[in-house]
């Protein structure tokens, strides 16, 4: 709990208005916490280090739920850590996004009537800078609005100068160790975006296509292939079998004739065909399939490219110039005009590779790229999470990433775009190729040219745990803050993002790696766990959420949802339950001021406090206690679920409900309450504050008079406990919780009083009579009373006079029409599940239908037979 001897003396409490308006708190507030510095992080303190680094947007990005979820996360572990006392730094900036944000200038000229050829290079990247300027970056602001606590100062961007120079710096390092070359290899290439891609923006789906088998050679040297990619057929050099495949042993060696062509390919044999699959024969075409150039590697044949870069045919003959479609068309035709086609089946189903930011239909294509020799840099990242340097939780997703990191294969990381890191290489007039450091002086004169491509996205991304922080330079910041303490982000990206950062930063930083920890998360979904999209019609923009509810009822919810490593359902009437929660703290806490609660001096000892004092705190400790194991593990929806239910349920409907009659009879004891109050507010609030900062800090501020809830000491656990206070409350609230149960059985309103007789005597809570009259509203016994209902519970009896609330005769007639339909129910139910007949033919889900259908009717029975049991006679 709160150290007492530090807490500052509280102000003159200002009363809140009546209602918490959150458009009206959070934006002033943001932007005060800026200006006073809360969130910058200084490389010169003493204080121990705590880094975060942001996964950085892309600049033509804009908040989306994914982002709100994750920097919610952030968010609450920086606050903590800062209030704990920590050099926080949580490190924002953006990424470049080569080819999404090529792509948005390129339709801004468009709709010019231009292209970025029409421009040229250097003045359509300028256009891009001007871009970026005027539009680009938007979701700093909306950063803002969510209250992500980042070090704005330090904001950086993967092309800003530093950046820039670290990634020069590490391609001339990788090049000159012979981690980079430059080869012909299989690529996705796009076909509109015009560039390699990476894995990562290949987005696969279930697409319609066709699967044709054909025929190749000609007599006792045909053998059958098949193919949903007919066009590659005019760039097959061979028919691979296995090598034990009996039927087509006869064949290996020999050469046969490829249709539609002049050439005869050989039938090889590789043990990478499935015997088992299709034919057992594959063809083989090496310039467009990535199985198939593995395979003309291994037997060394050649590779001919049928397609340019437009996807367009390139071979000679009558399908040049087509389009792949349309030469997929044609070359069926023409294949069954010469009766090759010995089957076609359509619609056929299978996965298709999608550009992720045109969603073109991607092409494998041989073409040569700058590619990472990922060998050596892959086993270091797996080593380092093997011996313990770098934890990734939930453990369980360990196996993900070594499945990933040992089995990588080398990384093409040149894309063919004007927008981003520009490959450090310059080729000579006759044939010189020269890598160039920043520090390096750049060759000149005749002849000499840069290479035209530029780097992956991901390539500088990978550098971000140490680049933001002044690498290559041996800077305070990088002294300071390298490692990263914890790395937040989702699952989805471990094998791209993460894995580039683990290989970087091991490598750059002497076997340092980035982070010691890597926390992983799951997606948003929908609140029926379906994926949002814009083309379901399900996505959300957290900014109308936040409009309607506030920043904090939209965080509250996704912190709540956040079990590691899980997928995160979400809905609105969830939010607008977190609003609720919003609403309960304000209207809590202000009752708490309009009553005097306060935190100015120390807690009064326990044997002055009355047991329900004792319980709170005690309770309260063991919040903080509970709060604190789960953050460590990241365990935010526990967490979240805790401070719910603690503050809602103990605090709010429980202490505060009994503190009532305390307050209202005043004197030292109520003093005490006072204090005990203001004690649990004070801690509660800190509790919640890295989770719904807005709110929290409003109250704090006006509860306390202290300068600001971000830069307040976290609580700490003192200990203190009270099993004893702890059971007599318990005791206390299964008598309460009881009696109210039976008045809602029995349809009293929950303002009607009753006249009641309570036996306490011998009970712990013996002493809480008025408060348990005040909760139940249970007046006095008059001497007109007559116990009509009797309810033992907890070792106390609670007598109640009915006779003038409730017309018995008529609720007993209710209660027994309610009981003969609950019998009828279990016994349609019991007689189902008897025939064996019914049990045989019917489905599973329909039995469990019944099973809990006739659960229901058991407990329907055991409840209304209480019911009656308490009523009177008639």
């Amino acid at each position: 709990m709160t150290d007492n001897a530090q807490q500052q003396p509280s102000a003159p409490h200002t009363e809140l208005p009546t209602q918490y308006a959150p458009a009206d708190v959070e934006g002033p507030l943001y932007e005060r916490w800026v200006e006073r510095g809360y969130f910058e992080a200084d490389a010169k303190s003493d204080k121990p280090a705590y880094t975060v680094v942001i996964p950085p947007p892309n600049v033509t990005g804009s908040l989306h739920l994914g982002h709100a979820f994750e920097h919610t996360l952030i968010d609450a572990l920086t606050r903590r850590k800062r209030m704990q006392g920590f050099e926080t730094l949580w490190q924002p900036g953006m990424d470049h996004a080569g080819i999404a944000t090529q792509n948005v200038v390129e339709r801004e000229l468009g709709k010019e009537g231009k292209s970025r050829h029409d421009l040229g290079r250097e003045a359509f990247v300028e256009r891009v800078w001007q871009w970026k300027g005027e539009s680009g970056g938007q979701i700093s602001g909306q950063m803002r609005r969510l209250g992500d606590g980042v070090a704005w100062s330090r904001e950086r961007f993967t092309m800003d100068e530093g950046l820039s120079q670290a990634v020069q710096t590490i391609f001339k390092r990788l090049y000159d160790d012979e981690l980079i070359y430059r080869a012909e290899r299989i690529i996705n290439w796009c076909p509109r975006c015009l560039t390699a891609i990476s894995d990562i923006e290949v987005e696969y789906q279930d697409d319609d296509g066709e699967l044709v088998s054909m025929t190749y050679g000609e007599g006792d040297d045909t053998i059958v292939v098949a193919t949903t990619r007919a066009e590659t057929m005019l760039g097959d050099t061979a028919v691979a079998v296995h090598p034990d495949d009996e039927r087509y042993k006869h064949l290996v060696g020999k050469e046969i004739r490829l249709p539609l062509t002049d050439r005869s390919i050989p039938v090889v044999a590789d043990t990478h065909v499935d015997p088992e699959f299709g034919t057992g024969a594959v063809k083989v075409t090496p310039a467009h399939d990535p199985n198939d150039f593995e395979i003309g590697q291994r037997h060394d044949l050649p590779s001919l490219t049928v397609m340019d870069e437009h996807a367009v045919i390139t071979a000679h003959g009558p399908f040049q110039g087509l389009d792949r479609l349309e030469a997929r068309s044609a070359i069926v035709a023409a294949l069954r005009a010469e009766g090759r086609i010995v089957a076609e089946k359509r619609p056929y189903v299978h996965s298709v590779g999608h550009c992720s930011r045109c969603k073109t239909t991607i092409e494998p294509r041989l073409s040569m790229q700058w590619w990472v020799k990922v060998g050596p840099l892959a086993k270091a990242a797996g080593d380092a999470v093997r011996d313990g340097r770098v934890k990734i939780h939930p453990q369980e997703m360990e196996k993900r990433y070594f499945d990933w990191v040992d089995n990588l294969h080398d990384w093409c990381i040149s894309r063919q775009l004007w927008w981003g890191h520009r490959i450090p290489v310059w080729y000579g007039p006759n044939g010189e190729v020269v890598c160039v450091g920043p520090d390096d002086e750049v060759p000149t004169g005749e002849g000499w040219h840069q290479d035209t491509d530029v780097l992956d996205t991901w390539f500088s991304s990978g550098l971000w745990p140490f680049s933001t922080l002044g690498w290559p330079e041996q800077t305070e910041s990088l002294a300071k803050f390298y490692p990263n303490s914890v790395l937040v982000t989702g699952y989805d990206i471990l094998f791209f993002w993460v894995a580039r950062m683990m290989m970087f930063g091991l490598y750059a930083m002497d076997g340092t790696p980035p982070f010691h920890t890597i926390a992983l998360h799951g997606m948003v979904r929908d609140q029926f766990g379906k994926k949002m999209s814009k083309s379901f019609g399900n996505a959300v923009n957290p900014l109308d959420w936040m409009d309607k509810y506030g920043s904090d009822a939209l965080r509250f919810t996704l912190a709540r949802g956040a079990n590691p490593g899980v997928d995160v359902p979400i809905g609105e009437d969830w939010v607008q339950g977190s609003r609720n929660f919003a609403n309960k703290i304000w209207n809590a806490t202000r009752f708490a001021l309009m009553n005097g609660a306060t935190v100015d001096g120390p807690l009064p000892e326990p044997s002055a406090m009355s047991a329900t004092d004792r319980w709170i705190l005690s309770r309260l400790n063991s919040v903080v206690a509970e709060v604190d194991a789960l953050y460590e593990d990241f365990q935010f929806a526990k967490l979240s679920d805790a401070l719910f239910h603690f503050a809602w349920d103990e605090v709010f409907d429980w202490y505060v409900e009994l503190s009532k009659t305390t307050f209202q009879a005043g004197g030292p004891a109520a003093e005490v309450s006072k204090r005990v109050l203001g004690e649990v507010l004070d801690v509660t609030l800190k509790l919640l504050h890295p989770v719904v900062p807005f709110v929290t800090e409003t109250l704090w501020t006006t509860l306390t008079g202290g300068e600001s809830i971000v830069v307040a000491d976290w609580p700490s656990d003192s200990g203190f406990r009270d099993t004893a206070a702890e059971r007599e409350i318990e005791s206390l609230q299964a008598v309460v919780t009881e009696v109210r149960r039976f008045r809602a059985d029995q349809g009293l309103q929950p303002g009607q009083r009753v006249p009641a007789r309570l036996e306490l005597d011998g009970t712990p809570f013996a002493a809480h009579e008025a408060a348990i009259r005040q909760l139940l509203r249970l007046q006095p016994e008059g001497e007109a009373f007559s116990a009509t209902a009797t309810l033992p519970v907890a070792g106390a009896t609670v007598a109640l006079d009915l006779s003038g609330t409730i017309d018995v005769a008529a609720e007993r007639k209710r209660l027994a029409k309610d009981l003969a339909a609950a019998e009828k129910e279990k016994a349609q139910a019991t007689a189902k599940l008897g025939n064996e007949a019914f049990l045989a033919k019917a489905p599973d889900n329909v039995v469990d239908k019944i099973r809990g259908r006739l659960t229901k009717a058991d407990e329907d029975i055991t409840r209304i037979q209480a019911q009656l049991g308490r009523l009177p006679e008639a």
